[in-house]
């Protein structure tokens, strides 16, 4: 976020994450979080939620390392992707978009994963890797937008921002 707007708050929201069946679902869980954080009059409010599909079946964050390893064997040598549920609302608009982001893994050997498990704490990671970390090693290929499978895509976030009034002008924030 900063890399886009000077200043900003954090605000957690009330929503629980819910259960995520098909990608769809990170949309409607990002509209949730939105919708229980308090919006002031003249801000413009971001609400995201990431997810990892492999074959139609959602990673989560995993359990335990156990299922840290099962999950990063399965993207071994195969495609993946990845999708955020971003929704964006301020001066009388709201944006909602589901962006998608396709990886590819090389085959990574078990010795592999374990390697990568004992740097990375991978317990609060959708599909128990970060691409900004180690786990970049295992990339062989992505199609789209890198920030979101960092966890926030800019370029949809940066158009989002625009169509919601902010205006990108040096030395000032976000204005809200």
């Amino acid at each position: 976020m900063r890399l886009l707007v000077d200043e900003f708050e954090v605000r957690a929201p009330q929503e629980i994450e819910g259960e995520v069946g098909r990608p769809w679902d990170l949309l409607v869980i990002a509209e949730r979080k939105f919708l229980s954080v308090e919006k002031g009059p003249d801000e413009i409010l971001v609400a995201a939620d990431t997810g990892v599909f492999h074959r139609g079946v959602h990673l989560g964050k995993p359990r335990d390392l156990g299922e840290a390893r099962e999950m990063l064997s399965r993207l071994s040598g195969d495609w993946h992707r990845v999708y955020t549920g971003l929704v964006v609302m301020g001066g009388g608009a709201v944006v909602r978009e589901l962006v998608s982001t396709r990886v590819k893994f090389r085959e990574i050997s078990p010795e592999e994963i374990d390697w990568y498990l004992s740097r990375e704490d991978v317990l609060d990671k959708a599909g128990a890797y970060a691409i900004q970390g180690a786990a970049s090693a295992f990339v062989e290929e992505i199609q789209g937008d890198f920030t979101n499978v960092v966890g926030l895509p800019l370029g949809a976030l940066y158009r989002a921002l625009v169509r919601c009034g902010w205006i990108p002008v040096v030395g000032r924030g976000s204005g809200g």
